[in-house]
């Protein structure tokens, strides 16, 4: 385990409700959500969804930052899929995952080097490392 360093940000959030029924907020107000459970006709989002959005909004970011160590420019149309899978097994919950990344115009082994980078820079693939079954795809 790493030691903390400098607290950069810290998220805020207060959530009644859980996923069945909920509400979440964030303390600046930027983030405002309704949860429901997955494949509900409720309105709201769920808590896999919101994963797989903030990972793959970071996994951008840690690809973009291990790209400009190596001097290689991305293109503006890069593109992350994140699916995040909610498992039942014997009553026990669990998630796996994959990270399907496009990077067009990159050689497919450099973009393959770049996404192997990232996973060791991003703090969602480094806080889910050894804890669900996740797959990065170069596609």
């Amino acid at each position: 385990m790493t030691q903390p360093g400098k607290v950069i940000y810290t998220a805020k959030t207060h959530t009644t409700g859980g996923r069945e029924n909920g509400i979440s907020r964030s303390s600046d107000g930027r983030l405002d959500v309704m949860l429901s459970p997955p494949g509900s006709p409720r309105t709201g989002t769920n808590p896999e969804q919101l994963f797989a959005a903030g990972w793959s909004a970071c996994f951008e970011s840690a690809l973009a930052l291990a790209a400009h160590k190596k001097k290689i420019k991305l293109p503006a149309d890069l593109a992350i899929d994140a699916e995040v899978d909610l498992h039942l097994d014997n009553s026990a919950y669990f998630l796996s995952a994959r990270l399907k990344v496009s990077i067009p115009g990159i050689d497919r082994s450099i973009a393959q080097g770049l996404v192997e980078d990232a996973e060791g820079i991003c703090p969602y693939s480094k806080a889910i490392k050894g804890n669900i079954a996740a797959t990065y795809i170069v596609v």
